[in-house]
């Protein structure tokens, strides 16, 4: 007889929250004795339950004893939880995954690329002792699930695109380690200024939904806004400038220069370089002259050696600001029309999360003109590095040396000021 293990799986799934443990127990005992031969390696292999445990349930199921009245288990029976022996398994598991984790960022159904025996392999060299089976365990109470491809619109992929993941992640992980700031950025999408429908809904009272437009036609006078974020990924701290004009590389750069100013220098006084994670397209894209001519011009007015990490083509939705800041924006303003700027600085400035995300929101009302050309002479002046690793994608740009006063005028500057 032919077994039906996903079939197996999906009953299991299904029932699986409603289970204790005698009744997981002697569930997968009668599976496994209605598919007789070879049934208690199916139902092992679907579910995951040991076949220790399924033959104890056999017994159970014949011997019509079960153990303890009105208990689960004997008294003092079962094992201390590995992670609660081993605090550190947990976290060392996640460090492995996370550079690999894929899925929807913002749902928490997240699905890993990794075997489960290299990843028990990994963490047995980190000292843990552990079975492939635990680390499936751990990884399903995270949230993960191992899937198939599916074909999405998302686009192909690049050959090297989880290389680059590993190279930002470890980028990134040596930045925290020293103690200097990593920020994400990119512009959330626009959206329209007036009396428009946002989606969502909102409590208010019953009958008496807030009045919108039927149709989006753009209010001239009001246009739309373009949000450009900046995200402090270890400090969970965000900016936004609320850009009126064009999103270009110049109002992107001005953005993260704000945060430097009104946010980042206080944090990293001490620091003298900067990791900027980016997409690789629009205002902060990987082929953006411009945005390299700015970054250089921010660097000299700062003082500060920017590298960046651009995310690989068609991964945008992995850029960390998109998930632990604009979709929290996203929910705090839904159902709400944004009827002026200062409506949309405010409900951006109030979005606040339970892990301690809070942003600050400002209004540049500076016109950024579009379609500057930068010249292969600019070019050439920025001081640019590309790294041996896919040096389009990253890149440290430093400042240029400032000219210095000449000695004459400094020491007359001292005589006069005596």
């Amino acid at each position: 007889m032919d077994i039906d293990e996903q079939a197996l799986r999906r009953k299991y799934e299904a029932l699986a929250s409603v289970f204790d443990e005698r009744a997981r127990r002697l569930w997968a005992a009668t599976e496994a004795l209605a598919l007789k031969r070879g049934g208690i390696a199916a139902v092992s292999r679907a579910t995951g339950i040991s076949r220790v445990t399924i033959r104890k349930g056999i017994a159970e199921l014949e011997s019509g004893v079960t153990p303890g009245e009105g208990r689960v288990r004997r008294p003092g029976g079962g094992r201390t939880p590995e992670v609660v022996r081993d605090p550190t398994l947990a976290a060392d598991l996640k460090r492995l995954v996370e550079p690999a984790t894929r899925g929807d960022p913002e749902t928490l159904l997240r699905w890993t690329s990794r075997s489960l025996r290299s990843l028990s392999k990994e963490l047995k060299g980190l000292g843990h002792s552990v079975s492939h089976r635990l680390v499936r365990d751990l990884l399903r109470q995270e949230g993960y699930s191992l899937q198939a491809n599916r074909k999405t619109t998302e686009g192909s992929a690049h050959p090297d695109r989880d290389g680059q993941f590993h190279y930002i992640n470890k980028s990134v992980v040596a930045y925290q380690a020293a103690g200097w700031p990593v920020i994400s950025v990119d512009t959330k999408k626009k959206e329209l200024v007036g009396d428009f429908a946002n989606k969502g809904k909102e409590w208010r009272p019953k009958g008496d939904p807030e009045k919108v437009r039927v149709h989006d036609f753009m209010i001239q006078e009001l246009g739309k806004v373009s949000p450009y974020g900046v995200y402090d990924v270890t400090r969970n701290r965000g900016w936004v400038s609320v850009g009126i004009s064009s999103d270009t590389a110049a109002f992107a750069v001005s953005s993260i220069g704000r945060w430097w100013r009104n946010m980042g220098k206080t944090a990293y006084a001490k620091a003298k370089t900067l990791l900027v994670t980016a997409d690789g397209g629009g205002s902060n894209g990987v082929r953006n002259r411009l945005w390299k001519w700015e970054l250089q011009r921010l660097a000299d007015r700062t003082g500060l050696t920017i590298s960046v990490r651009h995310l690989p083509p068609a991964t945008s939705k992995w850029n960390k600001i998109e998930h632990r800041m604009f979709s929290f924006i996203s929910k705090n303003w839904r159902g709400r029309p944004l009827l002026t700027h200062a409506t949309v600085v405010s409900l951006i400035a109030a979005t606040k999360t339970s892990t301690g995300l809070k942003i600050r929101c400002q209004l540049d009302k500076r016109n950024y003109v579009t379609g500057i050309k930068v010249s292969d002479e600019q070019m050439a002046k920025i001081k640019i590095e590309h790294d041996d690793f896919h040096g389009e994608w990253n890149y440290t740009i430093r400042p240029r040396a400032t000219r210095k006063k000449k000695a004459g005028s400094k020491s007359k500057s001292k005589v006069g000021s005596g």
